[in-house]
């Protein structure tokens, strides 16, 4: 448990991050509570909304990673954007019990 924790704390900081660059509007406002949007895509980007739980798995974790190699923090979507393929994103999260 103790490796994991700075990889967490990593995605936190990733995510609040990427929530300070967006603005507040009303995409943003139909959150709720313990749940965070993500635009997923290699072209063409989608919104999910998934669960907060998400950050603590090392397989979104690496995820993160490679979003932040490719993106830096500067999110075009004003939310964090993970450049892989939705079928796979959406194959990850099922499992994950991120929905």
């Amino acid at each position: 448990m103790a490796i994991r924790m700075p990889r967490i704390i990593q995605a936190r900081k990733i995510l609040k991050r990427s929530l300070s660059n967006g603005s507040t509007t009303p995409a943003s406002m139909d959150i709720p509570k313990g749940y965070f949007a993500i635009y997923v895509g290699e072209q063409e980007k989608k919104r999910f909304v998934v669960s907060v739980s998400l950050l603590s798995e090392p397989t979104f974790q690496e995820l993160l990673h490679q979003a932040e190699e490719e993106f830096g923090y500067n999110h075009p979507m004003g939310g964090l954007t993970i450049p892989c393929s939705e079928d796979v994103f959406t194959d990850l999260a099922s499992r994950l019990g991120a929905f």
